[in-house]
């Protein structure tokens, strides 16, 4: 069998047609991807376990948790994973889903410069090929992946027993699609939310990557605003993000085109994903993903696999992890006893499925947060706000307000328990048997809070000031439990 996985960084699954984003905005954003889904199961409730990047790809691979493989942030000792063996030996409960895969015969093959934007060095762990292509770390565009790719497939794409690992950054802020490539979504509606009192309120609020506070940096991209301040600026905003979209569709097609040409392509299994999805005005962040929310951790999954998946859509609730024993159960390859997934390959042959009762969600790098997905709740627990004037306890009923505006934590004292019963419940059995090792959200906490704000206070109540926002500098501070000097 041969296997292409998609990994699209950033790619918020409602900005893909598929998931109906061209039938309520009219921008077809993704073509070709939508072309693949038509033939397999789309996945609408799937999210990361670990937010952002780096726990993210780092739970997928390794099949675990981040509270058991050790990774919740992105610096510090909570972004180095706790390696699954000893010496030379390798615990075979515990191997990366690339070594599983090569140990039973699959070729792995990895095109993306993620280890090195990272310094991820256990993420090459398996992998039969490494191919590095870009000094970018990240930065890169879709043709650049392409000009490494293309030729690979044309040399090697007709051979068997192939796991073929593509990543593409092009979502990603900033938003760099080349200028001559135009915006092709330009004159069409743009999403209905965040409308223009929502975007003043937001404005005269704070946090980082808010709709007042968005790095300087970003100035020197002319597809993006130096603030979001109306609503035309979130148009040019948003523009900017989708065009980056359907740049990297335009260059999966190119994939497409050259599987076809092989004439392997109807006979090659495809797997569309994410490492997590974006913010787009959710708790007033505009273009990050520095919550363990809804926007943030719920990922695109698309599963096409020839003479298994049954086209349709999935509505329950899976981790993306689950995708690391599915991929084992449908070729045949042992599943490692300790990994933390659940295969849904049940789900892409149209057979009952359940998937699990509630999600629990985690956030390390900008903010220290917990949440519990279940039912239509969204139960976010807050340990270190970052920077962000966010409660201690936040629940939001995602069937009646998916952008997170109305906190009903007050209102339903009786959801946030449930929600509080079933986080306990999974610390609990996580922290217990042969994996009962120190809360990594523990040590983030203890080395001096989320690594994107360690340190990094005083220039934000300085900006505060400067911008006339004393009050946020006291509000911050009183949610910090610190004084002003």
């Amino acid at each position: 069998m041969r296997i292409v996985y998609i990994d699209m960084d950033s790619c918020r699954p409602d900005h893909l047609g598929c998931y109906g984003y061209q039938q309520a905005t009219g921008r077809a954003t993704s073509p070709n991807i939508d072309r693949i889904a038509a033939e397999g199961v789309i996945f609408t409730n799937c999210y990361t376990s670990d937010a952002p990047c780096l726990p993210s790809r780092t739970a997928l691979f390794s099949g675990r948790f981040g509270i058991k493989n050790g990774v919740v942030g992105h610096g510090g000792t909570a972004a180095r994973m706790r390696y699954p063996g000893d010496g030379h030996m390798t615990n075979p409960d515990l191997l990366p889903l690339p070594m599983a895969l090569s140990r039973a015969g699959v070729r792995t093959i990895t095109f993306t410069t993620f280890a090195q934007r990272h310094l991820a060095w256990h993420f090459y762990a398996g992998w039969d090929e490494i191919h590095k292509h870009s000094n970018a770390n990240g930065r890169e565009i879709a043709a650049e992946v392409n000009a490494a790719v293309l030729p690979w497939l044309k040399a090697h794409g007709r051979e068997e027993h192939y796991f073929l690992h593509i990543n593409y950054w092009d979502p990603h802020t900033p938003y760099r699609t080349p200028l001559e490539y135009g915006t092709p979504f330009e004159g069409l509606p743009a999403p209905a939310w965040p409308d223009e009192d929502t975007i003043h309120r937001h404005w005269e609020s704070y946090g980082p990557m808010s709709a007042r506070d968005q790095p300087e940096r970003r100035t020197a991209f002319p597809r993006m605003p130096a603030e979001i301040a109306t609503r035309a600026d979130y148009v040019r905003w948003i523009d900017g993000y989708d065009t980056g979209i359907r740049y990297m569709d335009d260059h999966i097609g190119q994939v497409l085109e050259t599987l076809d040409s092989l004439g392997v392509l109807e006979e090659t299994a495809f797997i569309f994903s994410a490492d997590h999805g974006e913010n787009q005005g959710e708790l007033n962040i505009y273009g990050d993903h520095q919550t363990a929310d809804h926007p943030t951790c719920r990922v695109p999954l698309i599963v096409r696999w020839p003479g298994v998946t049954r086209p349709g859509r999935c509505e329950a609730l899976v981790y993306q992890l689950d995708l690391a024993p599915t991929l084992c159960e449908l070729l045949g390859v042992p599943v490692p006893r300790r990994w933390d997934g659940r295969s849904f390959a049940a789900a892409l042959r149209g057979e009952p499925f359940e998937g699990r009762q509630f999600l629990v969600l985690g956030q390390g790098a900008w903010t220290c947060q917990r949440a519990v997905r279940t039912g239509n709740w969204l139960c976010i627990r807050t340990y270190h706000p970052g920077h962000h004037p966010f409660e201690p306890v936040m629940l939001f009923d995602l069937a009646q307000d998916p952008h997170e505006t109305a906190d009903l934590a007050g209102r339903r004292p009786d959801a946030v328990a449930a929600c509080d019963r079933l986080l306990m419940d999974w610390w609990q059995q996580c922290l217990s048997g042969p994996d009962a090792v120190p809360d990594p959200m523990l040590t983030v906490m203890q080395e001096g809070g989320p690594w994107y704000v360690r340190n990094r206070l005083e220039p934000f109540l300085e900006r505060l000031r400067t911008t006339g926002r004393q009050w946020a500098v006291e509000d911050l501070l009183h949610r910090l439990g610190r004084a002003e000097a």
